[in-house]
């Protein structure tokens, strides 16, 4: 599909994607790349990260990629100063990297717990705790004209309600937006930095659909979430192009749910054509029968 961003619209600018390497994270380094930015890859597989900036280098985008746990502080400095050190500056970190799994509550040990909430939100703090010298206004690499960065964390809708066999995710997705929030509103305010978050539906071709939504439960989900259908990678790489373009430049401290209206779903317990039929004999009977008045003992 055909970007509807001019192919520049990043141009010069520097990013840092943490689970660059693959799925989502692997599509926002590409379109970033094809939108004029340079990036920096940061993901704990050696080989996978070396597949990725081949075929990135293939397509003329400059990247390098760099191995590191976002769960390890000391990774963290080192991802980000070997970022700014290749590339001479820092204008975006995109916080992608995260694990996932399904389990009951009964099942999920504490240690597994511990470890999403590592990954997802220790690992997003971290990483945005160690580039804010770069990415603060008239931090190192950035000109005394330019402004503040601009920070995406991808995050998801798990916990806007309840999940079934997610409540590690859950809890960790709403400490990453907590920290989104917080972030915005502290960095925005002392470094005029963007804090933004993005918050997918089930994505197509992504690890976390096939650990997920296998087949079994993908075929049954119509059935009970009418608005249920994929999205594909390329819809939240847009949306993080708008983020941290000039597009963007009011949007500060927003959760841009991204799923095609799936997490306001509910299932339709009457279809439309009944609706009319219905309601006409429920007014009559209320008329008829009145609930809920008091009745006289005179």
């Amino acid at each position: 599909m055909e970007s509807p961003f001019k192919a520049g619209i990043l141009k010069g600018k520097v990013a840092l994607i943490t689970g660059g390497a693959s799925g989502i994270g692997f599509e926002i380094s590409t379109q970033f790349g094809k939108h004029g930015a340079s990036v920096a890859l940061m993901g704990r597989r050696t080989q996978v990260l070396h597949s990725a900036v081949s075929v990135l280098q293939s397509l003329s985008i400059p990247a390098v990629g760099f191995e590191g746990d976002v769960r390890k502080q000391e990774d963290a400095e080192r991802v980000v100063e070997s970022t700014f050190k290749y590339f001479g500056r820092i204008d975006i970190l995109v916080n992608a990297a995260a694990g996932n799994f399904l389990v009951s509550a009964e099942d999920l040990s504490p240690n597994g717990f511990r470890t999403v909430l590592d990954i997802d939100s220790v690992g997003t703090f971290t990483m945005c705790r160690e580039a804010l010298k770069y990415l603060k206004k008239g931090g190192e690499g950035r000109s005394s004209s330019s402004g503040g960065g601009s920070i995406i964390n991808i995050s998801a809708t798990l916990h806007y309600t309840a999940s079934w066999y997610q409540i590690h995710v859950s809890a960790a997705k709403a400490a990453v937006d907590a920290t989104t929030r917080n972030l915005a509103l502290e960095w925005g305010t002392d470094y005029d930095i963007r804090v933004n978050g993005i918050a997918p539906g089930p994505i197509s071709d992504t690890p976390g659909m096939s650990k997920l939504a296998p087949d079994e439960i993908s075929s049954k989900a119509r059935d009970y979430m009418p608005l249920y259908k994929l999205g594909e990678k390329w819809d939240i790489a847009m949306t993080a192009i708008f983020l941290v373009s000039d597009a963007g430049k009011f949007i500060n401290g927003d959760i841009l749910i991204v799923d095609g209206g799936l997490w306001l779903s509910r299932p339709r317990h009457l279809q439309k054509e009944a609706v009319k039929q219905v309601s006409r004999s429920v007014e009559k009977r209320s008329r008829n029968a009145p609930v809920g008045v008091p009745k006289s003992k005179l």
